[in-house]
């Protein structure tokens, strides 16, 4: 099992890992996401404790990057459009000075593969693809959209002794 004391930030892919997958389009061709509000307490308990993060995504809509910094991440740290995500996550490492090994990647599918091998620990969710699933340190028990995103990052948060809500804090970011 991965050393989980030894990660210091989190990135993620988005469909199939913050969303369940699935995207509604109406006629103008604007995308619509179902995000899920526990996974995205946890972001914004990372957040509290100054935890780095990213999203990287082959998503384009401008409203992930709206949700996500609701979340507390940085918008510097929302990579949308990623064709080569490894090639980001390095970007995100060397803006933080991490090494890829000090961060959890949540991904589900090809895409995510290399970046689910080369990070700290790589977690996917139950309903990922077998590439996915093969990649990971970790399959999770729940699946994309449903929670896989809160237990990972509330167990290494709980392990680091990190899973402290602050309301003054809260108040203050969010």
């Amino acid at each position: 099992m991965t050393d989980l004391l030894n990660i210091k930030a989190f990135a993620f892919d988005v469909d199939g890992v913050l969303t369940d997958g699935g995207v509604f389009c109406n006629l103008e061709g604007q995308l619509f996401r179902t995000f899920d509000a526990k996974d995205g307490f946890a972001l914004r308990m990372a957040a509290m404790q100054g935890y780095p993060m990213a999203i990287v995504t082959g998503g384009r809509s401008k409203s992930i990057r709206a949700r996500v910094i609701t979340s507390g991440l940085k918008p510097e740290d929302v990579y949308l459009g990623s064709r080569d995500k490894m090639a980001d996550l390095r970007k995100f490492c060397k803006r933080y000075d991490l090494s890829p090994d000090e961060v959890m990647f949540f991904g589900d599918d090809l895409p995510d593969a290399e970046a689910l091998r080369a990070c700290g620990c790589g977690v996917c969710p139950s309903d990922a693809t077998p590439d996915a699933k093969e990649a990971a340190d970790i399959v999770s028990e729940y699946p994309g959209g449903k929670g896989c995103v809160r237990f990972e990052m509330e167990r290494v948060m709980r392990l680091q002794g990190k899973w402290n809500f602050d309301v003054p804090t809260y108040k203050e970011l969010f």
